[in-house]
């Protein structure tokens, strides 16, 4: 983000732009205005870094799709938003794949004005520079937070990875049970050999034998030729059995030999083949209850249960939340498909939800508002109703009117005093700061109404903005 925020408006229709340049200065922007469409490069390259480009009318022969055509070739990733009067669509057609961000309204809006700047700003990090650095691997890549359950999932993964103990990941789906077994492989001495997954609640059952142990050519119809299984792919690495509970109890026989063993035959073959490889198991059932069912044998889950992994279900670590997303958000822009942001209003929509899907659910509600809203700031009525529905009945019904639409943190979840403590002036001038902007937001940048939102005097709160500077005219109303 530029230490100093330049904003270049082009506007032939002086009142317009004038105004336009009052309310970019009362949110702490500086306007840099030309009201001659042809001088819109010499005024960008006196004022050297522009945060985003704001095109309204132009008198001058150019037409303004000429005009955005020539911003663009001198710079492909400045944001640029179109002026156009309310209730009117801008002249030019707004294109979703290119740097056009949107159009903006005239007369100025005080809160759509400062989330465009905000959409610039995340626009413009997320193409600053060149190509980013390819980044580490990371040993618990997924499994980011700081809540107590994962922070014992990350130990015991530590204390199980370089051994040869057969692993057992248990949880529901979608909890990151993949992502706990690739990071045991990787950190293993095993590493350099292959690591091989396999669904078996998603392979047929008289298709699972060939498929784990491979077969030879006439084996049965349609085997044309021989093909090895995936045990044998796996040799000398880490074999990954999914949803091993989904798996009929001929083959648990057949599973349990191997790993007492550590031999088995191709199917139509009587030619032993000795096995070298790590088994890591996963299920989302209750394997003990299945047990006692007689669903699954208890010799094989004897053999399995070496080291058991528990994962949690998200809605019991909410508090990872926030770093879950930023960590989603940077996968995205790692992989250049976008970026967006969640308002502290949103996150904390999020927190009360419970996440039936666990973190893949929430991968792809990050991928979805990313697509929806591309390099925006999302807020908590921006999410899809489901995400909604929790956090306005909280508010109603716990907090109250007062702090409906009012700027949460995670911290605001279960505050703590962090471990190496904190400058509390600043902290409390920091919250200060996010609840008088949020007021003015909401009142649409009149002082007044903000003020008796905030249970102050008009003068009062006058003075604040001067005191934090966001407000540079005296004269505001």
């Amino acid at each position: 983000m530029l230490n100093d925020p330049k904003v270049l408006i082009i506007e032939a229709d002086k009142e317009n732009g004038k105004e336009l340049e009052a309310v970019l200065k009362f949110i702490n922007y500086s306007p840099v205005y030309v009201d001659d469409c042809k001088q819109w490069q010499e005024a960008i390259e006196e004022a050297g870094q522009i945060l985003a480009v704001m095109v309204g009318t132009c008198k001058a022969e150019r037409t303004p799709a000429t005009l955005l055509n020539e911003i663009h070739q001198f710079n492909e990733h400045l944001p640029i938003y179109l002026l156009a009067e309310k209730g009117k669509e801008p002249t030019v057609t707004i294109d979703t794949g290119s740097c056009i961000l949107g159009r903006l309204d005239i007369p100025p809006n005080y809160a759509q004005l400062t989330s465009a700047m905000h959409q610039a700003e995340i626009y413009t990090d997320s193409h600053h520079g060149a190509e980013p650095a390819q980044r580490p691997v990371d040993l618990f890549r997924s499994l980011v937070g700081s809540s107590r359950a994962v922070q014992n999932v990350r130990k015991m993964m530590e204390q199980v990875a370089d051994s040869e103990a057969n692993v057992l990941i248990l949880g529901e789906s979608g909890t990151g049970k993949e992502v706990v077994a690739r990071n045991l492989h990787y950190h293993s001495s095993r590493r350099g050999e292959p690591f091989v997954p396999v669904n078996c609640g998603a392979i047929p059952g008289d298709l699972l034998e060939s498929e784990l142990f491979g077969h030879e050519k006439g084996a049965f119809t349609g085997a044309i030729s021989a093909r090895e299984g995936r045990f044998e792919m796996a040799e000398g690495g880490t074999l990954f059995l999914d949803e091993i509970g989904d798996m009929s109890l001929t083959m648990q026989v057949k599973i349990l030999r191997v790993l007492q063993e550590r031999t088995f035959e191709r199917v139509g073959s009587n030619k032993s083949i000795t096995s070298n490889v790590r088994i890591i198991a996963a299920t989302h059932r209750d394997l003990e209850s299945a047990i006692s069912e007689g669903e699954f044998r208890e010799d094989l889950y004897y053999r399995l249960n070496v080291f058991p992994i528990e994962m949690p279900p998200l809605r019991d670590r909410v508090e990872d939340i926030p770093l879950l997303v930023n960590e989603l958000v940077r996968r995205i822009e790692h992989e250049k498909r976008g970026s967006v942001r969640l308002s502290p209003g949103a996150i904390y929509a999020l927190c009360q939800y419970n996440w039936p899907g666990n973190v893949r659910e929430l991968a792809n509600l990050v991928e979805r508002v990313a697509i929806l809203h591309p390099y925006g700031v999302v807020e908590a009525g921006d999410l899809p109703e489901k995400f909604r529905i929790d956090i306005e009945e909280l508010d109603t019904e716990l907090l109250g009117d007062a702090l409906i639409g009012s700027p949460v943190t995670s911290d605001d979840l279960d505050p703590r005093l962090p471990r190496d403590g904190l400058n509390l002036k600043e902290h409390l001038s920091s919250l200060e700061i996010s609840y008088i902007k949020q007021a003015l937001e909401d009142s649409g940048g009149v002082v007044a109404h903000a003020a008796k939102r905030l249970g102050m005097r008009r003068t009062t709160l006058v003075e604040k903005l001067r005191k934090y500077r966001l407000q540079r005219s005296p004269t505001a109303p």
